[in-house]
């Protein structure tokens, strides 16, 4: 295990001081507020090899899970192969959704005939010292993988007091922060034309709630956060998605809501259906999201004419799809058709919706109204875009497949301020927390915070 460690870490670590913490916790994918992380004069602008690194480790296998943090606890799931040898993850020549910008198709698919093991680790934020890694099941895939997902593509969830870990057909599992296994549960799994499983978990008020759509029969479900028993399970008429689920919780009710080809789903937390609406694009990958009172959908399949934005206000009932030819209704603030983006989750930073294409484009709306602020702006071209954007400090990062973060001013006016390259691949959105971007590359995590 590498472990590089800066100057000014040890110092801090040796001190017991870190400074004030703006935001301690990302305890799921994109954070409590869908990536944007509370304004920290620490949080850097620049980074690279070299420049404001406060540790790095290796991190073995081909897996695009992200970091998540709970105090001093970063966890991150990975599937390596027993014994190591993982070839390193990057571009191939069959990768159609990257070199070719299509979409995804059975060449894409990945296979292993060697037995992974799929773990956790747990690492200690302030040093990079690797606390523990705990396996929850070796065995060979009983599916092959898209390249987009290896075999540990799910992100890790946790309340404080357990980490909850949903690896598709491998299953459900609770573990305590000294990395024992509280409770397991099996899932059956039968994903279309061999994509994986990267649906994360979300925990909410003592439940854990997971999506399974598949090609069998999908369904979502409440497991008890405590003892993993299931609490009830819904079927779902739908087909194999990555869209990981949301509780919005809104001035009339929490709710859960899901994504799919098939619609947008709300549930009530026992699993009674609210409100669902049609319209979406034939493949949904962006997780909802709320902000300004609002319900944020997103769907964005590049080889569909219809790739739809809906802002959604609270309490809505029974059927809200819109009509022909409507852009809102009454529980449908505002929709554009065309505003979805295919991987990358969208962004609500300030008064802006911000759209960012995996062809490394950017487009930003007003979030209450869906107004046009300006027009499809290029970041960049020659790499595409698969981890969400984040924002803070009156800034965007947007962090291409090639692992250049952009730093885009935020606001009415575009403008590319930087670029910080960490020369290694990357799709995993990264976690932020105590001053610091926790980021993953196919081969590295690493700490990134201002070290002057």
């Amino acid at each position: 295990m590498h472990r590089r460690v800066t100057a000014w870490a040890a110092l801090m670590v040796a001190l017991g001081v870190a400074g004030a913490t703006a935001q301690t916790n990302w305890p799921q994918f994109r954070g409590e507020a869908a990536g944007v992380a509370a304004d920290d004069p620490r949080l850097p602008d620049t980074w690279g090899p070299d420049e404001n690194l406060v540790w790095e480790i290796d991190i073995p296998g081909q897996s695009w899970s992200s970091p998540i943090v709970w105090d001093d606890h970063v966890f991150v799931v990975t599937a390596a192969a027993e014994g190591g040898g993982d070839a390193p993850l990057g571009p191939v020549e069959t990768y159609r959704a990257r070199s070719l910008g299509g979409s995804m198709s059975a060449a894409d698919t990945m296979t292993s005939d060697v037995p992974l093991e799929w773990m956790v680790y747990a690492i200690d934020l302030g040093t990079g010292e690797v606390r523990w890694t705990r396996t929850l099941e070796s065995a060979v895939p009983g599916q092959p993988s898209h390249q987009k997902t290896r075999y540990a593509a799910e992100t890790p969830v946790t309340d404080g007091e357990r980490v909850y870990v949903y690896l598709g057909d491998i299953g459900l599992f609770a573990l305590d922060f000294d990395g024992d296994v509280l409770w397991s549960v099996p899932m059956e799994w039968l994903p279309r034309r061999d994509w994986g499983s990267a649906t994360s978990p979300v925990v909410h008020d003592g439940r854990v709630y997971v999506v399974n759509d598949n090609e069998a029969q999908s369904f979502v479900a409440a497991y008890d956060a405590a003892t993993g028993d299931e609490l009830w399970r819904t079927d779902r008429d739908e087909g194999s998605n990555w869209a990981t689920p949301f509780v919005w919780e809104n001035d009339v009710r929490s709710e859960l809501v899901t994504s799919g080809r098939g619609g947008v789903k709300s549930y009530d937390l026992d699993g009674n259906l609210l409100w669902e609406l049609h319209g979406m694009s034939t493949l949904v990958i962006p997780t909802p999201f709320a902000r300004h009172g609002l319900l944020y959908i997103n769907s964005g399949y590049v080889a569909d004419s219809s790739r739809p934005v809906y802002a959604i206000r609270a309490g809505a009932s029974g059927d809200i799809t819109l009509g022909e030819g409507s852009t809102s209704n009454d529980y449908v603030v505002w929709s554009h058709p065309q505003l979805g983006s295919y991987n990358p989750s969208s962004l609500v930073y300030g008064d802006y919706h911000y759209t960012l294409l995996d062809r490394g484009i950017l487009l930003c709306y007003d979030a209450r109204t869906g107004r046009e602020v300006y027009p499809r702006a290029r970041i960049t071209a020659g790499t595409l875009f698969t981890a969400s954007p984040w924002a803070y400090n009156g800034k965007i990062f947007a962090m291409s497949e090639d692992g250049d973060t952009f730093v885009i001013q935020a606001g009415p006016e575009f403008a590319v301020l930087g670029r910080n390259s960490l020369n290694e691949m990357s799709m995993a959105t990264p976690a932020i927390a105590d001053g610091s971007l926790i980021l993953r590359t196919a081969s590295k995590l690493y700490r990134i915070g201002t070290t002057d």
